[in-house]
């Protein structure tokens, strides 16, 4: 079994049958009995929406565990749902795709929740070296292949090659500080306050990253409370407001991009000018965020062909081709 434990979502592969499971990472607890009351999508819904007694988490923050006991449930849930109405395998093998820069405390806590969760062999795979498998780059070949997945919590920018990671660097800003940065905005610029999910919304729906000719003109109507009068208001916003507001977390991405290809060695930048860059994870769907890194680099950038599962399907071909695929692994441990 391969698991993407992100920040935002979850996605589970299972071999053989391919991603069974994509859901948001979010739980719902009731504060008094301590118990589990929704998960994934269902949890997502209640996000800024619950009652006194009942709190929904996201036990992920920047890519790893905040939440530790959180984390647990909603790993043993989403390992439970996949298991449903199948005999045979009880205890499994599982890969899990975790954020290169996190520290040895946080790889061992992401292995003693799988293993807590039910899991017999608990494998860990560098994010980036995963979605580079995902996104179907040679990775086993000896040529450089730069990879950029821009999670929720975390963006990764590795540069491959041999089946090992030359150079890597994780920055703590993605997706959610994108969100982040248009809640702010709107309340500094509109003194309107929003949750989480209105922010997120905007960013799909008129975000970019770059100016766009058709767009640009798109407006969109947001709801929430204005600051001054405490009431409920809704205010029209447009592309380019947006695309000013995010510009502050984008710029941290471009400048760990540039600083990676100033430290690759002669031989692997020729490779990569060659090949261009990859972009993966959810932030690759920022309208015009490739044409921005393009123009920022001089390199080509390609998304992948399905950005958010590249993670998932990495770890997913990894447990198939497990004997040839063997040296990617960051850590492992063993239940039994």
């Amino acid at each position: 079994m391969g698991i993407d434990l992100g920040t935002a979502n979850t996605l589970v592969y299972v071999s053989g049958k391919g991603i069974v499971l994509q859901e948001p990472s979010v739980v719902a607890i009731d504060q008094e009995d301590k118990v589990p009351l929704a998960v994934g999508e269902d949890a997502k819904k209640m996000l800024g929406r619950t009652p006194g007694n009942v709190v929904a988490l996201r036990p992920l923050r920047d890519g790893v565990i905040a939440d530790f006991d959180t984390a647990e449930l909603m790993l043993k849930h989403f390992i439970q749902r996949v298991h449903e109405g199948r005999t045979g395998l009880i205890a499994p093998r599982i890969v899990i795709g975790i954020p290169s820069g996190v520290t040895g405390v946080e790889r061992r806590a992401v292995m003693e929740a799988a293993s807590q969760a039910g899991a017999r062999d608990v494998y860990l795979i560098d994010e980036p070296v995963a979605a580079a498998i995902g996104a179907g780059l040679p990775v086993a070949e000896p040529t450089g292949n730069m990879i950029i997945d821009i999670g929720g919590g975390t963006t990764e920018v590795a540069v491959l090659s041999l089946q090992g990671t030359v150079l890597s660097e994780s920055v703590r800003v993605a997706g959610d500080e994108l969100s982040e940065a248009i809640l702010n905005y709107m309340k500094k610029v509109h003194n309107l306050v929003i949750g989480e999910r209105t922010a997120e919304e905007i960013k799909i729906m008129i975000g970019s990253a770059y100016p766009m000719d058709d767009d640009d003109d798109a407006g969109m109507d947001v709801r929430g409370l204005h600051l001054l009068s405490g009431l409920p208001r809704t205010v029209t916003v447009k592309g380019p407001e947006i695309r000013e507001a995010m510009a502050e977390p984008l710029s941290v991405i471009i400048e760990a991009v540039k600083r990676t290809l100033e430290r690759t060695p002669p031989e692997l930048a020729a490779d990569i000018i060659d090949r261009g860059i990859m972009l993966a994870g959810g932030g690759a769907l920022l309208k015009g965020l490739d044409t921005l890194i393009s123009h920022e680099t001089g390199i080509v950038v390609h998304v992948a062909a399905d950005p958010l599962s590249c993670v998932v399907l990495g770890t997913g071909r990894v447990l198939e081709n497990f004997k040839q695929l063997e040296r990617v692994f960051s850590g492992r441990s063993r239940n039994f």
